[in-house]
């Protein structure tokens, strides 16, 4: 129990660093973002609709940092992330909502199923060096070198065209209404195919490689050896003794893309123009939108710290010592 504390205090407090990070990094960084509202408007705003602005933003130059900082917390409190620059007058907390289910069918979906998969041929081909699955280890080490995006910009040029079955880019077909029937579904499942494609590949030759490393090391550990001469299956030697050990560092890993699972492969959403959480976070940084730009990054934080913890508990689980230091 006193370990399971001192984890939480640990994720408490650097939730905290991070949120008071994320508060104040978007004010000292130069560039002025309501600048750019007001250019819009060609100059017919008066002093005062400028000033409210200021204010409604949570900008106002009239009232001190410190005094706004305990604002952003007690907006945070009230579930209030703030109003949207880019998509204004629409508030942060709808415009997230409407890119996450993106992002988490996408992205989330692959990543479990790249580490499910990476695992297990990771498993076999250290278990098994020299057959046929280890063959495969130059090619996963040279897909894993490249990156999410690399693989997308070369997929869009050999696979998509007028007449292929393969979209582009986007999310779904234009003219489209998002909506739970079979017409919308399909669109967007045919148009996540591709970037799908991209990262399961590149996610799982990285779980392949780590996981038979491990494996490879593990196999000669002396508990394998007595496994094997108390004559116990093979099956139950790889599965229970081996690979139970040889997961833990992958568990780690795996803790942290759950993490980044709610940021989304930001360069694989801006190659495919994919509406998830990553190609909003592009469109922030392009407009200064510093609310949309903190309530992205407040929900990376939280779900990194979330998938951590998970993480902990799965060690908890899975290694006999950290549970005797819990």
């Amino acid at each position: 129990m006193g370990y399971l504390v001192k984890r939480i205090a640990f994720y408490l407090f650097t939730a905290w660093a991070a949120i008071t990070l994320n508060f104040f990094v978007p004010r000292v960084m130069p560039g002025d973002p309501v600048q750019s509202l007001i250019n819009k408007a060609r100059g017919q705003m008066t002093a005062d609709s400028i000033q409210s602005l200021y204010i409604l933003f949570g900008l106002d130059k009239d009232e001190s940092l410190l005094s706004q900082y305990f604002k952003y917390w007690g907006q945070l409190f009230r579930g209030d992330l703030g109003m949207s620059f880019t998509f204004f007058p629409s508030q942060v907390g709808e415009v997230i909502g409407r890119a996450l289910p993106w992002t988490l069918a996408l992205v989330g979906i692959t990543t479990v199923i790249g580490f499910v998969i990476g695992t297990a041929l990771g498993t076999l081909a250290g278990w098994r060096r020299g057959s046929w699955i280890d063959a495969l280890i130059p090619v996963t080490t040279f897909l894993s070198s490249i990156p999410y995006f690399w693989l997308g910009l070369i997929a869009i040029a050999l696979l998509t065209g007028p007449d292929s079955f393969f979209p582009p880019g986007n999310g779904h077909d234009t003219g489209l209404v998002p909506g739970w029937d079979w017409e919308f579904v399909g669109s967007a499942v045919q148009h996540s195919l591709l970037p799908a494609i991209t990262i399961l590949i590149s996610s799982m030759s990285g779980w392949i490689l780590s996981m038979r490393n491990m494996m490879v090391t593990v196999a000669s550990e002396d508990y394998v050896t007595v496994a094997h001469a108390k004559g116990l299956p093979e099956r139950r030697v790889m599965v229970g003794y081996a690979a139970r050990n040889a997961l833990l560092p992958n568990v780690s890993g795996f803790a942290l893309s759950l993490g980044f699972i709610v940021g989304g492969t930001l360069l694989v959403e801006i190659v495919f123009s994919y509406p998830g959480l990553g190609f909003l976070l592009f469109q922030g940084v392009g407009t200064k939108d510093y609310p949309l730009l903190q309530g992205i990054f407040l929900i990376i934080t939280l779900s990194v710290l979330l998938a951590n913890f998970v993480a902990d508990l799965a060690y908890m689980l899975l290694d006999p010592r950290t549970r005797r230091e819990a």
